[in-house]
């Protein structure tokens, strides 16, 4: 049986694995799943049909589940959020679930809806929030304050700094680094690091890349294509991206970038360029 606190609600229904803790004051709905050694320490609400994967840990006062902030659209049935395996979720996170709008889909995508998505191996700091129909990758991490808005895409090993902010509808490229107190209002290529209280693409986030281990030559390759398209002086940007793609064909990480990129540009946003 799992270990469950005398003073915690669960409703009837609720699927609970035999290795989880449920600490003081927590609720549980009738439809929630709780995975193999999920610790809910206290107070924590996991509301509707919230999935919380194998574990995960949930410090007191996180708010999982509940109904997204999209007028109309606050109770629904049928409306999920599926969270991963090996979170850390810390005090007074929320997440919601997802609306009949549905995801923002990549090119050949049937968007999912009814659905928020968070992957594995996150942490999510104080007071951070991800609303309805987000897909967040793996190894993400959203600082104190940061919060991102419906419809919103962030690649693996995104890291949000504190008190940032991300529009909806936007997408942000895996390795990204935002920093803290930076709002974005557009889509970010992979590998970017961006500043300034409206986010601006200042470079490649070439320490994280390394602390990931990508070697010397890789990181230098993709700093003189990233000059070559966002600085470079001949043509447009169109015309640069068209060239690139035949000059960096052989390198995945580039070609990643222009693919990001394109799609950006075929889409409803607009990528954020370096000044």
């Amino acid at each position: 049986m799992a270990k469950i606190h005398p003073s915690a609600v669960i409703e009837e229904g609720a699927q609970i694995a035999s290795t989880a803790e449920i600490g003081p004051f927590c609720w549980i709905s009738s439809k929630a799943k709780i995975g193999e050694n999920v610790r809910l320490l206290a107070r924590v609400s996991v509301m509707g049909d919230t999935t919380i994967g194998d574990d995960t840990v949930v410090f007191p006062g996180a708010v999982l589940g509940s109904g997204p902030q999209d007028h109309g659209n606050e109770f629904l049935e049928g409306a999920k959020l599926v969270i991963g395996k090996r979170n850390v979720i810390r005090e007074n996170v929320t997440m919601h679930c997802g609306t009949p709008k549905g995801q923002n889909p990549l090119p050949g995508e049937e968007p999912e809806k009814m659905i928020t998505r968070v992957g594995d191996d996150g942490m999510f700091m104080v007071n951070s929030h991800i609303a309805h129909d987000c897909v967040v990758g793996n190894n993400v991490i959203m600082t104190n304050n940061a919060v991102i808005a419906g419809h919103v895409r962030l690649g693996d090993g995104v890291i949000l700094g504190g008190n940032s902010a991300v529009h909806q509808f936007c997408r942000i490229g895996r390795k990204t680094m935002i920093g803290g107190m930076t709002g974005v209002d557009r889509d970010v290529i992979p590998f970017a690091i961006v500043t300034g209280d409206r986010g601006k693409l200042r470079g490649l986030n070439i320490i994280g890349l390394k602390r990931s281990g990508f070697d010397e030559r890789t990181v230098k390759s993709i700093t003189k294509a990233f000059m070559y398209i966002f600085k470079g002086r001949e043509g447009t940007l169109e015309e640069r991206l068209a060239i690139a793609k035949e000059k960096y064909k052989d390198n995945a990480m580039i070609m990643e970038q222009l693919a990001f990129i394109n799609v950006s540009l075929a889409g409803r946003r607009k990528i954020m360029t370096a000044e």
